[in-house]
């Protein structure tokens, strides 16, 4: 499966992240290296761009769906 994240998919990709959580293949907190290995086929470059370009306080000011903690790990936002 080849996806391309485009505003329409945005919502695809969020929605895998949380699916991956709900089977417990995805910690709670996570890392782009655990989001690719849990929720495959993605194009390889969003693994590393879309969790921080759509954490809370983005720069870019894109939709937050994300909580980027102290360590690195990203969380979904309720």
């Amino acid at each position: 499966m080849n996806h391309e994240v485009g505003s329409e998919l945005m919502s695809r990709f969020v929605n895998d992240i949380r699916d991956a959580i709900s089977r417990g293949d995805l910690p709670r907190r996570f890392r782009p290296n655990d989001v690719r290995r849990a929720c495959p086929g993605w194009a390889d470059r969003t693994y590393g761009v879309f969790l921080p370009k759509h954490r809370r306080g983005n720069p870019g000011e894109y939709t937050a769906y994300f909580e980027r903690h102290g360590d690195g790990r990203y969380s979904l936002i309720p």
